[in-house]
């Protein structure tokens, strides 16, 4: 299993950036794809899933309204857009995967947002 994030850099609050992680080694479309953060000195947090299909998606209260989780099978990548971006939106963003018992994680993409 290989996930690779990319997109991530600097923006000002307000911006948008898209995220996007690129999946390998599995049938991405049968299976829940999700976005975590780690912002400094804090705890990785979830972000946001979609579900086999992309029928169902969820979000954390913190950025509910703001960002969207897409994926697109025929390129077995999943997105994320982000919208209205905050200070407190920088981190290393990272998506995952549980694949056979196990998590798997990309090596993440830094979004800093700053004036």
């Amino acid at each position: 299993v290989q996930l690779v994030e990319s997109g991530g850099g600097l923006v000002q609050p307000g911006g948008s950036l898209r995220l996007s992680c690129a999946a390998s080694g599995f049938t991405f479309s049968s299976y829940v794809m999700r976005w975590y953060r780690q912002a400094p000195g804090k705890e990785r947090e979830w972000v946001a899933h979609i579900n086999s299909g992309g029928r169902t998606t969820q979000y954390a209260d913190s950025v509910k309204g703001r960002f969207t989780i897409s994926r697109d099978d025929t390129k077995n990548t999943v997105y994320l857009q982000m919208d209205s971006l905050k200070f407190e939106d920088t981190a290393v963003y990272y998506c995952n995967v549980f694949f056979t018992g196990e998590y798997y994680w990309g090596k993440g993409t830094l979004v800093t947002v700053s004036s």
